[in-house]
């Protein structure tokens, strides 16, 4: 096996699921996505070090709820709504992309954003913890996704997989954690969070409800739809 190095916040990755020559190859190929307030997303993530999904798994996300005819999405941590930019685009103007976030300053950015790329009209932001917020709407949803603290990971596919319609889609970002899952006994910059990614995944992959994949692109992205029969 080759030396790995250990993760710190300076060199968090482990293993880099796909090649950055060919994820480079993919983002010149989106250049027709390109917008004002996209770049400006982008940027601002870039210069405070912010993680958001990036553009590719931005693209990929869209295109899922899209295939699906989605119209209802709940997100599960939103960030400055990098993620329900792309959502929001799915669902059409009749849609509504449900966000949370525990800072109230990302509520403000999203608005501001989102306001100007025309989309906010679909957006219920609610500032808080997204699992109270979760537990407060009712209904169930076409999408619901994931993109809490890590060692949430487990607790929040239980909440949402029996809230996602037949034919659904449960998505969750980070599911390779730069390639901690695939590594023995690899050092955590966050405790346990390896070993929650590692549980979500097998819970998801083991349920005989859901038709489960992982999109390796970025840090691995999982889709499982829930069966309709």
């Amino acid at each position: 096996m080759a030396d790995i190095k250990s993760p710190s916040v300076s060199n968090p990755g482990v293993l880099i699921p796909v090649n950055p020559a060919i994820e480079n190859y993919m983002n010149g190929l989106l250049r027709h996505t390109d917008h004002p307030v996209l770049t400006e997303m982008e940027a601002l993530a870039r210069k405070n070090n912010f993680p958001i999904i990036g553009r590719l798994v931005g693209v990929f996300i869209e295109s899922q709820a899209k295939m699906i005819n989605a119209e209802r999405v709940f997100e599960f941590g939103s960030g400055y709504g990098y993620s329900a930019y792309w959502f929001a685009k799915a669902v059409g103007s009749k849609g509504q992309v449900i966000c949370t976030d525990a800072d109230f300053l990302n509520q403000q950015k999203a608005e501001h954003y989102l306001s100007a790329a025309g989309l906010w009209d679909r957006i219920d932001f609610q500032a808080g913890m997204a699992q109270d917020i979760f537990c407060k709407t009712e209904g169930v949803f076409d999408i619901c996704y994931n993109d809490v603290d890590k060692g949430d990971y487990p607790a929040i596919w239980r909440m949402a997989k029996d809230r996602i319609r037949p034919g659904g889609l449960y998505i969750a970002d980070n599911v390779l954690w730069r390639g901690r899952v695939a590594v023995e006994n690899p050092s955590d910059i966050f405790p346990g969070w390896t070993e929650a990614i590692i549980e979500h995944n097998e819970l998801i992959f083991n349920d005989p409800e859901f038709d489960s994949f992982i999109n390796p692109t970025r840090d691995g992205v999982i889709v499982a739809r829930k069966k309709t029969a």
